[in-house]
């Protein structure tokens, strides 16, 4: 189910990923099944997480539109070699970032 999210929430989420650091970067194998397993768990422990693209830079737009879709998360911004992604947590009882 693709999660919707308002522009509000997607301010909110760019100003949380700000304090950030990337959590994980894409270098020369690129997306393989190991990095979107690790990114899937990064979004499980974190919800919010950055990724910096070391190679492919030339691509990091449609790399990232594949990352969301493949780890059912929303590709919320990049700013110049980093790219956020957010999946919340499904209880939300456990949910680290509070959106409005």
């Amino acid at each position: 189910m693709p999660i919707e999210l308002t522009q509000r929430q997607k301010r909110q989420l760019r100003a949380v990923a700000q304090r950030l650091d990337a959590h994980t970067h894409i270098g020369r194998k690129g997306l393989t099944e190991t990095f979107i397993a690790g990114v899937a768990e990064l979004l499980a422990a974190h919800e919010l997480i950055k990724i910096r693209f070391e190679e492919f830079k030339d691509r990091k737009d449609e790399l990232s539109a594949e990352v969301a879709l493949r780890t059912d998360s929303v590709y919320v911004v990049r700013v110049g070699h980093v790219a956020v992604f957010y999946r919340p947590q499904p209880d939300p009882a456990k949910r680290k970032v509070k959106l409005d």
